[in-house]
C-alpha cells in the first residue's frame, strides 16, 4: 500500500475519531504528496514518497527549534506531535550500531583515509542503509569523525 493510500485511510479514521491533530497532519501529508506528484508529472514511487516525508519531518524539526528559541513552547510541541505522525509513515530508523557498521564498511570499501574522500564514503554508507530512515546530519558527523 502506498503512503498516499495509507494517508487517505488514516484521514478518514481521524475524521471519524475527531482527532484534529492527526486529521490536519494527514491532510498536510496528502497535499504534499499530491503536489510532488503533480510537479514531477509522474506517479509517486516509494523513494519519492519517502523523500517528501523526510522533507516534511525536517521542516517540523526546524520549526520546533525556532519556536523554542522564540519562547513559544506550545507551538514547538504542536510541531513535534506532527513530526511524530509523519515519521510513522517512514520506514524504521537505522540504529546507531547499524550506522556505525555501515560507515566502517563504507570506509573499508572505498579505502578512504582523509576528509577529502567524505563524499564517496557518504554515498557508500547511504547505499548500505537503503530502506531505512537515516538522519543525514548524524551520518555525516560519524563519517567525519571516522575520517579525521
Amino acid at each position: 500500500m502506498s503512503a498516499l493510500d495509507r494517508v487517505q485511510k488514516d484521514l478518514v479514521a481521524a475524521m471519524k475519531a475527531r482527532d484534529e491533530t492527526r486529521l490536519s497532519t494527514a491532510r498536510m501529508i496528502k497535499t504534499a504528496l499530491q503536489k510532488h506528484e503533480v510537479d514531477s508529472m509522474k506517479p509517486l514511487d516509494e523513494a519519492s514518497e519517502h523523500q517528501v516525508l523526510r522533507s516534511l519531518v525536517k521542516q517540523r524539526l526546524d520549526s520546533a527549534d525556532m519556536f523554542r528559541k522564540g519562547g513559544r513552547p506550545e507551538l514547538a510541541d504542536k510541531e513535534d506531535s506532527e513530526r511524530l505522525i509523519i515519521e510513522s509513515y517512514l520506514p524504521a530508523a537505522a540504529s546507531p550500531e547499524e550506522i556505525d557498521a555501515a560507515v566502517a564498511a563504507a570506509v573499508a570499501e572505498t579505502g578512504a583515509n582523509s576528509p577529502k574522500q567524505m563524499g564517496a564514503v557518504m554515498k557508500a554508507a547511504q547505499a548500505r542503509l537503503a530502506g531505512k530512515t537515516v538522519d543525514g546530519k548524524s551520518l555525516s558527523e560519524k563519517v567525519k569523525a571516522r575520517l579525521a
